[in-house]
């Protein structure tokens, strides 16, 4: 099977300048939990992720260092966010951008999802994003093609128990 077979085909696609806090509201307005992000020309520069999110509410190791006095309260910490949500992600965004190619096998992609710990890769064909695929995605078909098949039923992407004697 192919990632082109199980990948999204419409994907939320951020801008590097685009702020923490509108970024936050997409994510969460299209119950996503990560984008790939865009450069000013539309190549992919990297990807936003609710953690890459909720990392930059926390100090670097440096910063921690220089002043840990000033991290200690963590209930004051909830309030870092508002200091940071007009900054650009491109600040806080993983990057570069690990990406699949639509025609590799899906167990290709999950393996550099396991490698690098992402949870999802843009899809690409001929340089051009063209879906996203997620681990969940490619766990759910395997699960589905090769465990579950005698039980599991899929019609046009619904589950159903089908019981055999």
């Amino acid at each position: 099977m192919k990632v082109r077979d199980v990948m999204t085909k419409e994907v939320v696609v951020l801008s590097e300048s685009t702020p923490y806090e509108e970024a936050a509201r997409i994510l969460y307005g299209n119950k996503i939990s990560g984008a790939p992000v865009v450069d000013a020309t539309g190549k992919i520069a990297g990807i936003l992720s609710e953690k890459d999110l909720f990392r930059a509410m926390f100090p670097c190791y440096g910063e921690y260092l220089a002043e840990p006095h000033a991290y200690l309260d963590q209930e004051s910490r909830e309030g870092m966010v508002g200091d940071i949500r007009y900054e650009p992600i491109e600040n806080y965004m993983t990057a570069p951008a690990v990406i699949v190619d639509a025609d590799a096998p899906l167990l290709r992609a999950g393996g550099l999802m396991l490698a690098y710990g992402l949870h999802r890769l843009p899809v690409m064909e001929k340089g051009r994003l063209i879906g996203i695929v997620t681990r969940e995605e490619i766990f759910q078909t395997i699960l589905q093609r090769h465990l579950f098949s005698r039980f599991l039923k899929v019609d046009a992407g619904q589950r159903s128990i089908i019981t055999h004697p």
